[in-house]
Order: structure tokens, then C-alpha cells, then sequence
């Protein structure tokens, strides 16, 4: 069966095929779901504020601003100073990173910058050169410039290849 252009019906063998655009109220009724994405090969830089969800596989430089959750692609290369509720990064940031509530760093994370959290994930393989801050009242920052982190997955030491006998 043929699609036709938007809000044109057409028939084809006794069938109609009408394109309905998904209504505003399905982003009100699943808070927090995506509601932008810049991706790969795109360009983009200024200020960006945003009250849901927004993926960036592309690349931007400037100022992002949220509500509520940011995640960086595994393309996405970001120069700017971050502030959001959650933030998940699998790709690349140069700049600090303010997450009131939670921040992820997947394995192929890379962020160079001050990182300010109220919960912090980073999962082996990630790379985090700047101070870490936990917490909302904040405190000392705990130094993690020039030196890898690595998890520990519960079965031995970070960075450990030998196995239990």
C-alpha cells in the first residue's frame, strides 16, 4: 500500500491511509521522554535550555541548562559548562558538570572538568580528569585530575585481570 502525503487521503484498493502526528499530550503523559536530539554531524553552539529530556550525539559548544536529564551520545563532543538534574555521558565533555540529583559516566565516557553531583556512576573504562563534589552542600572536592578511575566489580580489586581460584 502507498503512503500518502500528510493529512491526504488516498485510495489504493478500497483502503484509505491517513498520517496522524502524535498529539502534545503523549510527552505529558510520559514525563522526562526525549524530546529533542541533535545527532551525529550535526553543529551547534550558543545556550541551550530545555525542561525534559534532550540527546546530543553531535557536537555543541556553549552554555546547556535543564530541568531534568541530558545524555551525550557516544558521538556527542560537548564544550560547555552543564547544568541539569541527571546526566548521562557515553561520549565526550570539556567542561563542568553540575547534576543536582545523578551523574553516569558509561565505560566510554571521556570528561575533562569539574564535576558537581548529587549521586555519582562511572562505570570501568570511563575517563574523569577534574575535582569531584558530592552532595548538595558540597564540602571538599575529592582530587581526581590525572589519575584513571576504574570500578570495582565485586568479584576483586579495580583494574585486576587475575581471577579467584
Amino acid at each position: 500500500m502507498a503512503r500518502t502525503p500528510f493529512g491526504s487521503k488516498g485510495r489504493e484498493g478500497g483502503s484509505e491511509s491517513v498520517f496522524t502526528p502524535p498529539t502534545s499530550s503523549s510527552s505529558s503523559s510520559s514525563p522526562g521522554g526525549l524530546t529533542a536530539f541533535i545527532d551525529q554531524g550535526s553543529e551547534f553552539e550558543g545556550k541551550l535550555s530545555f525542561k525534559d529530556t534532550v540527546r546530543i550525539d553531535g557536537r555543541f559548544r556553549g552554555e546547556i541548562s535543564s530541568e531534568n536529564t541530558l545524555i551525550v551520545g557516544e558521538a556527542g563532543e560537548i564544550e560547555a559548562t552543564i547544568s541539569s538534574k541527571t546526566v548521562a555521558v557515553s561520549g565526550s565533555v570539556v567542561g563542568d558538570i553540575s547534576a543536582t540529583t545523578k551523574l553516569v559516566l558509561h565505560k566510554t565516557a571521556r570528561v575533562e572538568g569539574n564535576i558537581q553531583a548529587g549521586s555519582l556512576v562511572i562505570e570501568d573504562g570511563a575517563q574523569l580528569n577534574g575535582q569531584v563534589t558530592m552532595g548538595k552542600g558540597g564540602g571538599k572536592p575529592a582530587a581526581a585530575s590525572g589519575q584513571s578511575l576504574k570500578a570495582i566489580d565485586g568479584g576483586g580489586q579495580a583494574g585486576s585481570d587475575k581471577k579467584n581460584p
